[in-house]
């Protein structure tokens, strides 16, 4: 099978270590995006895939492309274009103080580049499952059209589509509200990955859910999946992800999964010492794509995302540099962190 995904790549910039802004004068240069880390995770358990976006014709994107390729992401149908790529700074929280993102995307090329600029027979041909995120979108007007566009041209070829709908409140700032946007993409959507805030934020379905308090009502959250799902019977599957923000360095972290008849919660990762937990979201999605195509049962692939995710939060960087190997033993209980010789 052939994974594709479309979305915004950028030039990540981040603080050294834990450091503030400039404490040190550098930054560690790196890449990532939604969409591109899920493919880099797909690619890393030997599947197929492809990543689409627009980037501009210069070294910055040639060496992002070829960082892709080393991979074994694909990239021909990555469109040039003059402008410039988005950028995003980040600064890694400790203990009490949270990480800290500042955006610098807006005018970047994806954000410009109009529907009609997508080969959409050519980008489809041979694809099995699409994937997109809510980021994408909320980029700009134009972004949302391609966005929308793109899950349209995925249906009418009989591909399956999944959306994680991250809700990112610091992009939607072109007039046009989460809600109005991602209720159509999720019409055409058949896996839907969230959290609850997503879920309010971007469907307008919320239940009472504290996430604040510690302690995690698993009930609450099968109300707020059965809600989707009659609010979409389109969507035959919605994954939420159950994280327990303690510190910036200590998070409690699960998931559950409902497809209309089974409610599955997983096993709980007490996640200590986060090394970075930028792309966990990605890397829940990229191992649930993958644990859905391979396992026999949803309860497997969920466990296989968590899994995935929690072995993120020990990698520097956005992408989820893991193994099919590695995560399946840690689904196996093996996570003593002993040296491998």
């Amino acid at each position: 099978m052939k994974v594709t995904t479309l979305g915004e790549i950028m030039l990540r910039l981040k603080s050294y270590g834990s450091e503030r802004f400039f404490q040190s004068p550098g930054f560690e240069a790196t890449f990532g995006g939604g969409e591109a880390n899920v493919s880099v995770s797909l690619a890393n358990y030997g599947m197929d895939t492809d990543f689409v976006t627009a980037l501009p014709d210069n070294a910055i994107a040639d060496e992002c492309i070829r960082q892709l390729r080393g991979f074994g992401v694909g990239t021909n149908n990555i469109i040039k274009a003059p402008g410039r790529m988005g950028i995003y700074f980040l600064e890694s929280g400790a203990n009490q103080r949270p990480s800290k993102v500042i955006y610098d995307r807006e005018g970047s090329v994806i954000s410009k580049t109009e529907v009609d600029n997508y080969d959409w027979d050519k980008i489809f041909d041979g694809t099995t499952w699409f994937h997109i995120t809510g980021i994408t979108p909320a980029i700009s007007k134009i972004a949302s059209e391609v966005a929308l566009r793109s899950v349209k041209e995925a249906k009418k070829r009989g591909i399956t589509v999944s959306c994680d709908l991250n809700y990112r409140k610091n992009l939607w700032k072109y007039g046009t509200d989460a809600k109005s946007v991602m209720t159509q993409i999720t019409e055409y959507t058949d896996v839907v990955i969230a959290n609850e805030e997503d879920c309010q934020k971007s469907l307008g379905i919320t239940v009472d859910v504290d996430v604040t308090s510690g302690v995690i009502d698993d009930s609450k959250y099968k109300e707020l999946t059965d809600k989707v799902l009659a609010s979409y019977p389109n969507v035959s599957k919605i994954a939420v992800t159950l994280r327990e923000s303690i510190s910036a360095d200590h998070n409690g972290w699960r998931a559950c999964i409902n497809n209309g008849r089974e409610f599955y919660v997983s096993r709980k990762y007490d996640i200590t010492d986060i090394v970075d937990r930028v792309g966990g979201g990605d890397s829940f999605a990229g191992g649930l794509i993958y644990g859905l195509n391979t396992y026999d049962s949803d309860s497997m692939a969920l466990e296989f995302a968590v899994a995935a995710s929690c072995l993120k939060h020990s990698i520097s960087g956005d992408f989820n540099r893991v193994t099919v190997s590695e995560v399946e033993n840690l689904m196996k209980g093996d996570g003593s962190g002993r040296v491998q010789r």
